[in-house]
């Protein structure tokens, strides 16, 4: 199964691209984290000083995700879903749910960090019915458990590429 922990997170070049944007903004942003503490320092003591301690909170989230986004771009594969008779990532699928096919959902089967460039649902590979449907072709019926153990039955009723 293609997972994002051993193949790399899919992207759209439209993600990857905000993406880049958002470390650079980051990056860039550091001597100035940085100046913001020095400044919170010379306020007094340390013990209570609750700017400084923000500023350094703040820092450590910022660092987290400098180290989190530089990870992901280093292991992503940019690029257009590919066409298949399988559904795998990238693919915008449509299921019914068994004993009513009227109550259809549609989502795109993808990355989280894909989510902000469509108005699609995104559910991760790894989700339980992401890795129900994965390798699966319309028509073919996949039960899945829920988190709370519960058994859900769904119906592939479409399937096609992510456009973007």
């Amino acid at each position: 199964m293609a997972t994002d922990a051993n193949q790399g997170t899919w992207l759209t070049q439209e993600a990857y691209d905000r993406l880049k944007d958002e470390l650079d903004e980051l990056v860039a942003n550091r001597p100035l984290m940085a100046a913001e503490i020095n400044a919170r320092r010379e306020e007094g003591d340390l013990k209570e000083n609750g700017g400084y301690h923000a500023a350094r909170d703040e820092q450590g989230k910022q660092e987290g995700r400098i180290r989190q986004l530089e990870d992901l771009l280093r292991n992503a594969k940019v690029g257009e879903a590919k066409d298949s008779d399988e559904i795998q990532i990238g693919t915008v699928v449509t299921i019914a749910f068994d004993g009513d096919p009227d109550d259809t959902e549609k989502f795109l089967l993808g990355s989280r960090e894909i989510a902000a460039t469509t108005d699609l649902t995104v559910y991760s590979p790894d989700s339980a019915l992401g890795a129900a449907i994965l390798g699966h072709k319309i028509g073919e019926t996949v039960v899945y458990k829920t988190p709370k153990e519960i058994e859900i039955s769904v119906k592939i009723v479409e399937a096609e590429k992510f456009l973007g």
